[in-house]
């Protein structure tokens, strides 16, 4: 488990990781400018300080070839409060990208100039190419194994790569941001369709193998994936790595585009009014874009240039971090009472799973890794209100590298550990994950509730017991000197356990 030690920018500050320097990113796009400040430079990412401006540089482009003195000078006033609050937030490193609007701009040397005496650092100016490349990577970043096709709408451009064994190829950039298609579709998404299908006729999506991926990055898109969760009611509103077929997405952006307008749509307020009159034109980018391509299904990424720049500056040790794990890892030492117990935690469920003969995919052993590690971080809380607290923690948390019914998994693990298998603080999201998911969960909920009478959350007691099984008789072995352990509490607990991975009986034996 990694360490951290040093000393914070506020000394008596202990919600935050010992020693981790905060970097920050700059985001300069078509329509809005962004800072975001992390929590330290990692394979994990903890966003610290999250604030955009909406300046639409990108507006007219098309047209005069040059940003807007006005949407500058808005820009710039944005920035100028960005700085400061890098400087108050101790900032270690600013990257400042721009994209779309600043590199097809004529006078992006004067804007450039300007951003780089306010942000005193070099402006990177990034190539259609690298705007896809960066965008690709910040998809390896936050879908660890994804192979597919990437797509980044921004509100000047269409980037597209191509994901394969954790790296891109094929970068490659339109001009389809929704501001320009705005612009160029006379403000109708329904000529903004037929745009679409022109400029993507020999893109790489049309040689793109059928039934394939499709990776949805950007503002305008997650504001789509929004409206669509509201829709149907999803009950994690969380856009990252929301899975949607694509043939009921072409429907429900053909409905969008045929709207024209959202101010009378269902969850049209989840969408910034910045931003609401733009996804009509990032649904009609969306819809041709998948029949174009005959994908089988498309996932939305909240990760994108801006994660994808930070992973590539790191080595190749830290990139093949597991980003979950280290997440996980920086949670439990942030809220655990012992992080050390934790990993005797991990220990202790292996043992078991080995004794039982209960195999594990990579991917279960993972979420088991992951569930121990996290077991102990709703304890602060009142104790009618562990279980959901905790489920609010890893369900709703900053956690990258989960899908969806991971996170219903650790979500159900947890509120079992704390509230027993009748818990309801995960019922919502059970839906989310298979039978099996959730069998696993169950199981592995109950086996947290064994092990925390023996500890009290306190470390090398766990490694001290062991499982075995007596015919159809579960038996824990305790050493002599803890047989006072041995309690109504652990055994009532153990009778449960035993219960639900489907032995007969359960007993506590000592020496």
């Amino acid at each position: 488990m990694t360490q951290f030690w040093g000393v914070d920018a506020d000394p008596t500050a202990q919600g935050r990781l010992k020693g981790a320097r905060p970097v920050a990113v700059l985001d300069i796009g078509s329509n809005s400018v962004r800072l975001v400040v992390y929590e330290r430079h990692a394979r994990s990412l903890t966003p610290l300080y999250n604030e955009k401006s909406a300046c639409a540089l990108g507006r007219g482009i098309a047209q005069s070839g040059r940003l807007a003195e006005a949407n500058m000078e808005k820009a710039l006033e944005a920035m100028k409060r960005f700085a400061l609050v890098a400087r108050m937030m101790r900032v270690g490193k600013i990257h400042v990208l721009a994209t779309s609007a600043v590199r097809d701009a004529a006078n992006r040397a004067q804007f450039v100039s300007a951003v780089e005496a306010i942000m005193e650092t070099r402006v990177r100016v990034l190539t259609g190419e690298e705007e896809a490349h960066f965008a690709a990577l910040g998809v390896v970043a936050g879908i660890p194994g994804f192979e597919g096709i990437v797509g980044d709408l921004g509100g000047g451009s269409l980037e597209l790569s191509s994901v394969s064994h954790g790296a891109d190829t094929n970068g490659q950039s339109y001009e389809l941001g929704v501001i320009r298609l705005q612009d160029d579709g006379d403000g109708s998404p329904v000529k903004a369709v037929n745009i679409v299908r022109k400029r993507l006729a020999d893109s790489l999506v049309s040689a793109a193998e059928p039934g394939g991926q499709f990776v949805a990055i950007g503002g305008t898109w997650r504001s789509l994936a929004k409206l669509h969760q509201a829709k149907r009611q999803y009950p994690l509103h969380m856009v990252q790595d929301y899975v949607v077929g694509a043939a009921d997405m072409i429907a429900f952006c053909d409905e969008i585009v045929a709207a024209d307008s959202l101010k009378s749509y269902p969850g049209a307020s989840s969408v910034s009014s910045s931003r609401r009159d733009l996804v009509p034109f990032g649904a009609a980018a969306m819809a041709e874009l998948l029949r174009i391509g005959r994908f089988a299904s498309v996932v939305f990424s909240a990760l994108g240039v801006r994660e994808g720049y930070l992973y590539g500056l790191l080595s190749p040790q830290e990139k093949a971090v597991d980003p979950l794990i280290q997440g996980a890892e920086e949670l439990s030492i942030l809220r655990s009472r012992s992080p050390a117990h934790a990993n005797d935690l991990i220990e202790f469920t292996s043992q078991y799973m080995a004794i039982a003969g209960i195999t594990e995919t990579q991917d279960e052993q993972r979420l088991r890794v992951v569930s121990s590690l996290l077991a102990d971080i709703g304890w602060r809380s009142h104790p009618d209100y562990r279980g959901p607290q905790s489920v609010d923690a890893v369900a709703y948390g900053s956690l990258t590298g989960v899908d969806h019914p991971g996170r219903s998994f650790l979500a159900q693990a947890l509120a079992i550990r704390y509230d027993g298998l009748k818990s309801k603080a995960a019922q919502t999201l059970v839906g989310l994950g298979s039978e099996h998911l959730t069998a696993r969960a169950r199981l592995l909920g109950t086996l947290f509730r064994v092990a925390y009478p023996m500890t009290a959350a306190m470390p090398g007691i766990l490694a001290r017991t062991r499982f075995g099984i007596d015919g159809n008789t579960l038996v824990l072995h305790l050493p002599t000197d803890l047989a006072f352990l041995n309690g109504d509490h652990l055994r009532n607990r153990l009778r449960q356990f035993a219960d639900c991975a489907g032995h007969a009986d359960a007993k506590v034996q000592v020496g």
